[in-house]
């Protein structure tokens, strides 16, 4: 099949012209290009002008977990044989990454070449704003565009309450679109689906969220399999296994995951500063340019929560953001770990001078 073809039949999962130039060198070799639909176990399918293969990874399996082979990657395949291979990817426009739960400094990539990252919460169950910023952070450290969608809209049938609920994650996301959606009535999914009709987008979210429930609603049919929550706590069941990739009838191409439990950050300085550009604007009034906004003085970040500008919560999710992502970045960098200790520990005989002092003010 000609270049030219295969950029046609691939067009509709992502394929363009600069896709194809970068490309070029392997076509010279005579390999394939495809996407990445689904990864398993050191293998993977692969969509092809010819269709979907089977094809292995072992070409591809470097120490770096964020260089192994990934759904939404753009794979050069071997034409031909049993097994086909992989015999490497182009190199990733975004990525979107957590942390592991290993004590090591390791990252997981869950999805790559996305154009928008769409987080699913659900309104079945309490709202979580901290979990909500803290996915957030790492859709804006991807390079994606986030998007927040609350599910299960219809759990919520008081139009007041449910605008109270959007208003709430839209002060949580600056610059975030925010969509309440009820795939089970189909409310909502027309917006959500001209957001994300052309380009990659990937759903994130916990168990129970209704991601495989929107899935098939952005789908139009049901390609997910779908099952309920518990009625003991709300939370959902692993209904999806592996990271799956869907071409949608609006022109867009989705990217499935299952259930995420943890979302650590990993190296996501950017986008927790993204997520919080109000903090990061009102910490440049601040007397001291590495102000903590915790007992300093001139303090223009906890001038703002006492006066009711700020909510406290948000100002303890940024600081919880940011140590984590701190430490997580310090495991692999001696010099940071040791920066950061020295600054803990400065901070902390800071806050105890500070506390003596007002101890010997009431005396």
């Amino acid at each position: 099949m000609t270049s030219t073809s295969a950029q046609t039949a691939l067009a509709r999962y992502g394929w363009d012209e600069d896709w194809a130039d970068a490309f070029a060198p392997h076509a010279a070799h005579g390999l394939l290009p495809g996407r990445v639909v689904r990864v398993d176990r050191g293998q993977c399918d692969v969509v092809t002008a010819d269709g979907i293969v089977r094809a292995d990874t072992a070409f591809v399996t470097p120490h770096d977990p964020l260089r192994v082979v990934c759904t939404g990657d753009w794979a050069a395949v071997d034409p031909d044989g049993n097994p086909r291979y992989v015999r490497t990817y182009l190199p990733r426009r975004t990525a979107f990454v957590r942390s592991t739960s290993s004590k090591r400094s390791e990252g997981q990539i869950l999805a790559a070449n996305v154009d928008h990252a769409v987080v699913a919460v659900s309104l079945a169950v309490e709202l979580d704003l901290g979990r909500v910023e803290r996915f957030l952070a790492l859709a804006w450290e991807s390079g994606a565009q986030p998007v927040v969608v609350l599910t299960k809209a219809d759990l919520v049938p008081d139009p007041v309450t449910l605008a109270h609920l959007v208003q709430d994650v839209e002060t949580s996301a600056p610059g975030v679109p925010v969509i309440p959606v009820s795939a089970l009535h189909g409310e909502g999914v027309d917006a959500l689906a001209a957001l994300v009709g052309t380009g990659t987008s990937v759903l994130l979210g916990q168990s129970g969220a209704g991601k495989s429930t929107l899935a098939n609603g952005l789908a139009g049919t049901d390609v997910m399999e779908v099952r309920a929550a518990r009625d003991s706590d709300g939370k959902g069941r692993h209904t999806t296994t592996t990271r799956n990739l869907l071409t949608l009838p609006s022109g867009g191409v989705l990217i499935d995951t299952p259930g995420l439990r943890g979302v650590g950050m990993y190296d996501a300085g950017h986008g927790v500063g993204q997520v919080f550009a109000d903090i990061e604007e009102l910490a440049a009034g601040c007397r001291f340019h590495d102000c903590a906004h915790e007992a300093e003085p001139g303090c223009a970040v906890r001038t703002a929560v006492a006066d009711g500008v700020l909510p406290d919560r948000r100002l303890e999710s940024y600081r919880k953001l940011v140590r984590e992502n701190q430490w997580t970045v310090a495991k692999s960098n001696a010099r940071l770990r040791s920066e950061l200790k020295k600054d803990w520990r400065r901070r902390g005989l800071a806050g105890k001078a500070a506390g003596e002092a007002k101890r010997r003010s009431w005396n």
